[in-house]
């Protein structure tokens, strides 16, 4: 499953940055071995901490009541039924956990590119927290600052187990991968 967030952040004070939740999005893509699935998710909150020109910090909040499914037509029987599963215990169970998280809680300068980072941070989802790392380009000019990142994280790791091959066997055609894609894009205002 892949997901992409686009956030759009606005100066506080200094070095901190916070993510406007009407300008930000997420965009996930799940896979199975029949086909996959593709989506988004609402960002409630967050922000970003720099040092100067440097990437420092951050984090961002996760409105999981808002998972929507894009490539199945909006309103029909399949697209809601999809939204429902996804909603439900054998996914994310919104109704217990409305909410998701990331922490950066390192960010390494990667070689070249002045703007390449490897972020690592804490992903909660489901009351569960696992680290994860991943490649970012982020720039800042002045009070402007935009970011992009693709994420791959795995849900079994998040108790999401619904035909899963880590948890199930003979499946065949009926699993579904455990890799989560997430590209996140932070701008700020």
């Amino acid at each position: 499953m892949a997901v992409i967030a686009a956030f759009s952040l606005s100066a506080l004070a200094g070095d901190d940055y916070k993510v406007n939740s009407k300008s930000s999005k997420l965009e996930w893509l799940a896979k199975k071995v029949t086909g996959q699935h593709n989506g988004s998710i609402d960002i409630k909150s967050g922000g970003l901490t720099f040092s100067g020109s440097k990437l420092t910090g951050g984090n961002f909040v996760i409105d999981m009541k808002t998972i929507t499914v894009l490539d199945l037509e909006a309103g029909s029987n399949m697209n809601n039924k999809l939204t429902g599963h996804l909603n439900s215990p054998d996914f994310f169970n919104t109704a217990e956990f409305d909410e998701a998280s990331f922490k950066i809680t390192s960010v390494k300068k990667a070689k070249g590119d002045d703007g390449n980072y490897s972020i690592t941070g804490d992903l909660t989802i489901k009351g569960k927290t696992s680290p994860i790392t991943f490649p970012a380009q982020v720039s800042k000019d002045g009070d402007k600052v935009t970011a992009k990142a693709k994420m791959t994280f795995d849900r079994s790791k998040f108790d999401i187990k619904f035909r899963s091959a880590s948890f199930f066997e003979n499946l065949g055609d009926k699993m579904i991968y455990d890799d989560v894609e997430m590209t996140v894009s932070l701008v700020t205002e």
